[in-house]
């Protein structure tokens, strides 16, 4: 169940152009700090909200992208109400966290392994 709205494609589009000349050089490479758009949520792979980004937004859900899964160490939401990272563990269970409108953290070290995806939902899963 995996899809994208046509703004989310555009934003992240968007987001990926302007941190294309940073983010192309290498893996290890740092991009400026691009805020997320109103109505997103956005994760970076390392702290400080630098490196490779990945925004999403509702509705459903989406893998985490672009060198941000399992490797978010920083995250911002602007979204209008509540999403949820998602991760799946070892097996067939799956863990949520409740990320609320103008959540910041810019070392996001409980998650940063953990992100597999972010839904508008829990889908299911247990807290964690």
């Amino acid at each position: 169940m995996r899809f994208r709205t046509a703004a989310v494609t555009a934003a992240f589009a968007a987001l990926l152009t302007a941190v294309a000349p940073s983010a192309t050089a290498g893996p290890h490479t740092t991009a400026p700090r691009a805020a997320a758009a109103p109505g997103q949520v956005c994760f970076w792979s390392e702290p400080g909200m630098m490196g490779h980004a990945w925004c999403y937004g509702p509705p459903g859900y989406a893998e985490a992208e672009n060198g941000t899964q399992r490797h978010a160490y920083s995250s911002e939401s602007r979204v209008n109400g509540s999403v949820y990272a998602i991760s799946y563990g070892p097996g067939a269970g799956c863990f949520y966290r409740e990320i609320r409108k103008d959540d910041y953290d810019e070392n996001w070290t409980a998650w940063a392994k953990k992100l597999d995806g972010v839904s508008d939902t829990p889908m299911g899963c247990e807290q964690g």
